[in-house]
């Protein structure tokens, strides 16, 4: 079944159960959490529809150069920075094109380096608040246990350590620990595009096709088209004035002259960015590339992308200082976004996550009644009582394991929600700081490597990658092995017991 049906059938069931009354069951809809975790969609986006990311991208191609050393250590370093920012879904997503064309272009196949950017991400998003949903959800828990609330960079200490001992791993053991295959298909490299066009349609200067500003889009004319019959010519304006007419086609043959346009003749259209993507949505014309998939790869640092790049540093200003609650900083800047033309309110819509917002505010009701019922604490005097009076880091390392069995499976935020309530009862319990344990929960939630169903992002490398479901445990492992050693003995040295 589809998470997000999981977990609203889990909080009705809580209330069709009598578990919870039916405002708690869904009070997780209105949380400040998940208001913010849905915020972060939209600055991720932001980033990455402005060109930022693939700006980014493009600066590590030239800094790598042909060492494998210096090109693992830069990608895994830059996806974890990436991820700090803007989350682990968000960083692969984006970054992922760029890391396909570049291990292209240096001849390698991509399976050596897409898993560990994927694994570079999940070390990443320990070094802030805004890395993962897990890290929102662990500071609110630490605040509400009475503990102070952990602050956005304080993730970092744990986190900084766990990035460098990951890069470590991957240069020394990822050669043989990963697999040397190349996906049937592969992500269109876009990147000199204006150029492939320019030669193609036999144009003097490509140099003028796609600025910051302008852009250009090849449309073919399909079967039943109502341009059929139409008369066209290089250099003629669209019905609608924001677009104009390049050069058209049929075959190979470039029409100079007006034409009756037929099925099958391909148009090469200019005009500004927002007029190709709001006039090319139409049924009459077939889009060869998008334009919005264009310019990401083909602009870097494009329109708004200095505004985002403000907006983004306002935000983590704010989320560092604590001046306003966490859930304000993240609509404040989405809000921001959007005012201010880098994104339109139906792009920042369309790629909140919405599975991972229901899912986390399904789940909360869980946590809840867990609570409430008194689960959490039976669960946690049974998990005391099997690791016995002795020391703490025989329950952290309990419910570290525990964690990371349930985090291959299922989401790890899902595994969060469920797991903090029983830490912070257990914490109770044994008379020690919620703190630790809850910071060991977020560690081992992160150290999601054994599978391509743990998370969103060693999803998203599977395909491009050509990898198989037992590929990822082989380079996982070891590094699963380093977050439970940092989670048990790491952690409780930075934040005592």
């Amino acid at each position: 079944m589809p998470v997000a049906i999981v977990a609203l059938g889990v909080a009705l069931a809580l209330w069709a159960t009598g578990v919870l009354e039916f405002d708690q069951a869904l009070a997780g809809f209105g949380d400040p959490t998940v208001l913010f975790i849905a915020s972060l969609f939209v600055v991720s986006e932001a980033l990455d529809a402005s060109g930022v990311t693939t700006w980014v991208g493009q600066r590590l191609v030239e800094q790598a150069g042909e060492s494998r050393t210096r090109l693992l250590v830069l990608l895994l370093g830059l996806v974890a920075v990436v991820t700090a920012l803007i989350n682990v879904n968000g960083a692969v997503a984006a970054l992922m094109p760029v890391v396909v064309v570049m291990a292209i272009r240096l001849g390698r196949a991509p399976s050596k380096l897409l898993m560990p950017l994927a694994f570079g991400a999940h070390a990443g998003s320990l070094l802030a608040l805004t890395g993962t949903p897990v890290n929102v959800l662990i500071s609110e828990a630490s605040a509400e246990a009475g503990t102070s609330a952990i602050g956005f960079f304080e993730f970092g200490a744990v986190g900084l350590p766990l990035v460098a001992a990951t890069i470590a791993i991957v240069v020394l053991f990822g050669e043989r620990l990963l697999p040397e295959r190349r996906p049937r298909s592969l992500p269109a490299d876009l990147g000199a595009h204006a150029g492939r066009l320019a030669a193609q349609y036999s144009l003097d200067d490509d140099a003028e096709l796609m600025t910051r500003r302008t852009g250009v889009a090849e449309v073919v004319i399909p079967p039943r088209s109502e341009l059929i019959g139409e008369p066209a010519f290089a250099g003629m304006t669209t019905d609608s004035g924001e677009l104009m007419v390049l050069a058209i086609q049929r075959g190979e043959e470039d029409l100079d002259r007006e034409t009756t346009l037929r099925a099958g003749d391909t148009l090469l259209l200019q005009g500004s960015w927002r007029a190709l993507e709001t006039n090319l949505d139409d049924p009459d014309v077939l889009v060869v590339d998008t334009p919005d998939a264009v310019r990401r790869q083909a602009v870097p640092l494009g329109p708004g992308a200095k505004r985002a790049l403000v907006v983004l540093a306002a935000m983590v200003v704010l989320l560092a200082t604590g001046a306003i609650p966490a859930a304000a900083a993240g609509l404040l800047a989405a809000c921001a976004l959007v005012l201010l033309g880098v994104l339109s309110i139906e792009q920042a819509y369309r790629h909140i996550s919405w599975t991972t917002v229901i899912l986390i505010a399904g789940m909360i009701p869980l946590s809840t009644a867990m609570v409430q019922t008194g689960a959490a604490q039976q669960l946690a005097d049974r998990l005391v009582d099997l690791v016995g009076d002795g020391s703490p880091h025989l329950l952290i390392a309990a419910l570290v394991l525990l964690t990371v069995v349930l985090g291959q499976l299922i989401s790890n935020t899902a595994t969060a929600l469920i797991m903090i309530p029983i830490a912070i009862s257990a914490a109770g319990e044994l008379g020690v700081s919620a703190k630790p344990i809850l910071m060991a929960i977020a560690v081992a939630a992160a150290a999601a490597f054994l599978t391509p169903v743990a998370t969103p992002a060693n999803l998203i490398v599977m395909g491009p990658g050509g990898y198989r479901f037992g590929d990822y445990w082989k380079l996982g492992l070891p590094l699963l092995v380093l977050f439970v050693l940092a989670a048990v003995l790491l952690v409780p040295v930075i934040w005592p017991l």
